[in-house]
């Protein structure tokens, strides 16, 4: 991470780079102009030469670019650093430009819109295989995976068994019967995952995948910037407009049903109608990471080769940070328009009033010391507070829900389970010793239970004594903002 922060500072932006260029050419000519108005005159023997002096000083002054030169690597830097505090890092100044220009951003669904947590919403197995035997090869398979849960699917081999669990490209592989396939896959309108042993369909399961927290502003924001949202999906097209729906049909495009490589080809035919961003996180999407004009991975969940295809690192899960950085680009781009307009405009007023004869040497100072310092200050109020969801209330919100949704029906529950065992009275003894508390909530899970998204949960209610009575139950795993 160090180093990805050394490569941004050194890496200079097209704009920095064309002034840096400009300078290098501009300032021997100033100089060379300067000279010859002071020299000349003398060499002329002109009687009083005293003008010609000041008037070479105040060109001298003028023409000098400290103000020109600082105009955007301050304000490049001043950027780089609001966006790494707020959740953003950029691998330099010129993907910062890019990101200024863009005009469609598109989205991974898995693991990127969509939490990649997924809940479990039916399980059924063949009548000659048993739920246990049918949870051990999926969890067995699904954990050597990289992706929350195979994509186009996964095979492996088992007691002599040939697994395969996927859609329906790896049942056409596994040599499953067509008709079994379809009638499967088709029974569920959300997700569908299917176990083939040989050429026999044994089982199906179905998974529901929620949207991460704030995707449906994200999507609501990158509208009122003119930037249109598309989402490229290798999943059924049932599952696409699932999520689709979740997001009230923000997203303006989508793709379902796409292999790493389609992706790819359609971030290739949309960056024909103008720059176009990425945001992925796994294996899968680095081809289309690195076709688009800039790619930005999920530093949290996304992969080693994500990361390194990218050409920005979201540190958070929150996608709401993309539209916030493309609105911080072009905040960036007005204040460096800002400063190249304050840095010449000064210096060209000052060289008017010398050739009109009033060659001001002090002025010209204060001019040249001045553009600098307003250029500095102008680009540092990139670093302003901008307004930044608040993102502690929701998720007290939601948290709250879950305790009245989730845990507390099931603490009644064991109440009634061991009043009608005599573990428990009732009705409390009256004596200020029975006082309810809020809720211990300690989270474990296995391998097998994060393959399905659920959580082994350990309720502990009491009294003030310590006296904690425990009960363990399996539930689906709520989002990150819980557990």
């Amino acid at each position: 991470m160090s180093r990805l922060v050394e490569e941004a500072s050194s890496r200079k932006s097209q704009a920095q780079r064309f002034i840096d260029n400009f300078a290098k050419y501009y300032i021997p000519v100033v100089v060379l102009i300067s000279a010859s108005i002071a020299v000349v005159p003398a060499a002329l023997s002109v009687p009083d030469i005293e003008p010609w002096f000041h008037l070479a000083l105040v060109v001298l002054l003028s023409g000098c670019p400290c103000a020109l030169i600082l105009s955007t690597p301050v304000a490049i830097f001043c950027a780089l650093t609001k966006a790494a505090i707020s959740g953003l890092l950029l691998k330099g100044g010129d993907y910062l430009e890019a990101l200024s220009r863009i005009k469609t951003v598109a989205f991974d669904k898995t693991g990127t819109i969509t939490r990649g947590e997924f809940i479990v919403t039916d399980f059924s197995a063949a009548d000659d295989i048993n739920n246990e035997t049918l949870l051990y090869w999926i969890s067995s398979i699904e954990s050597k995976s990289s992706h929350p849960v195979a994509g186009e699917g996964i095979s492996g081999t088992i007691d002599g068994r040939d697994i395969y669990i996927g859609n329906k490209r790896i049942g056409v592989r596994a040599s499953c019967k067509k008709d079994d396939c379809d009638v499967q896959f088709q029974r569920h309108e959300i997700s569908s995952k299917k176990q083939n042993c040989g050429e026999t369909l044994v089982g199906v399961f179905s998974l529901v995948d929620a949207c991460r927290t704030g995707a449906l502003e994200a999507m609501e924001e990158l509208k009122l910037l003119g930037v249109r949202s598309v989402m490229l999906t290798g999943d059924s097209s049932q599952v696409a407009m699932y999520v689709q729906n979740q997001l009230n049909n923000a997203i303006d495009i989508v793709h379902a049903e796409l292999l790493p490589h389609e992706k790819a080809q359609i971030i290739e035919n949309l960056k024909k109608e103008g720059p176009i961003a990425m945001i992925g996180d796994g294996i899968n999407d680095a081809p289309a990471l690195a076709t688009a004009d800039i790619g930005i991975s999920m530093g949290i969940s996304g992969t080693a080769l994500a990361n390194e295809t990218s050409n920005a690192i979201l540190m958070s899960n929150d996608i709401r940070k993309v539209p916030e950085a493309i609105r911080l680009a072009r905040k960036t781009t007005r204040k460096l328009i800002e400063n190249v307009v304050v840095s010449v405009g000064f210096k060209c007023a000052i060289l008017v009033l010398a050739i009109a004869g009033y060659p001001l040497v002090w002025l010209a100072v204060l001019t040249d010391v001045g553009t600098c310092l307003l250029v500095i200050l102008n680009s540092m109020l990139i670093l302003q507070q901008d307004h930044k969801y608040d993102e502690r209330e929701s998720t007290k919100s939601k948290y709250g829900d879950f305790l009245k949704d989730k845990i507390k029906p099931l603490l009644n529950k064991q109440s009634n389970v061991d009043e009608e065992k005599g573990l428990i009275s009732s009705e409390e003894c009256g004596k200020g010793c029975c006082k309810t508390v809020t809720p211990h909530v300690e989270t474990t899970t296995s391998r097998k239970d994060e393959s399905f998204g659920v959580s082994k949960l350990r309720l502990a209610k009491g009294n003030d004594n310590g006296n904690f009575m425990f009960v363990e139950v399996h539930v689906v795993k709520p989002c990150n903002d819980f557990v």
